[in-house]
């Protein structure tokens, strides 16, 4: 036996599900966005610093510092793209097919970003 159609208010409720989700990734895409530019920031400040010798040692290493920032925010837009897929689904096994997400998309280009700039952090030590 096939499920009954689902009526339009529920259909319309599930929409807005899905677009909070996508909401939801794309705050946590904004977060990682700024964790990856303020930690290679980070890095190519102290980097410059170093060059002059303005700052001849000092305490923290500056690619340890640009990388870690890089890392959290490439974690936690892996984590919040593992949760969005997950929600997704149960979306979809509920209601049956939605839209595809473009927020995951972004979420993937920011990623790549972000291991671009831990590669260059890393390689420059």
């Amino acid at each position: 036996m096939s499920d009954p159609p689902v009526d339009a208010n529920t259909r319309l409720a599930a929409e807005r599900n899905r677009l909070a989700l996508e909401r939801t990734l794309m705050a946590w895409t904004r977060t990682a966005t700024s964790l990856i530019a303020f930690g290679f920031t980070i890095y190519q400040i102290f980097r410059v610093l170093s060059e002059s010798e303005r700052l001849r040692e000092p305490y923290v290493s500056p690619q340890l510092v640009g990388a870690v920032m890089v890392v959290i925010g490439i974690c936690a837009l892996a984590l919040a793209w593992v949760q969005h897929r997950q929600e997704l689904a149960a979306l979809r096994a509920e209601f049956g097919p939605m839209r595809y997400s473009i927020a995951s998309v972004v979420a993937a280009l920011i990623a790549g970003l972000g291991v671009l700039a831990l590669l260059a952090i890393t390689l420059r030590m």
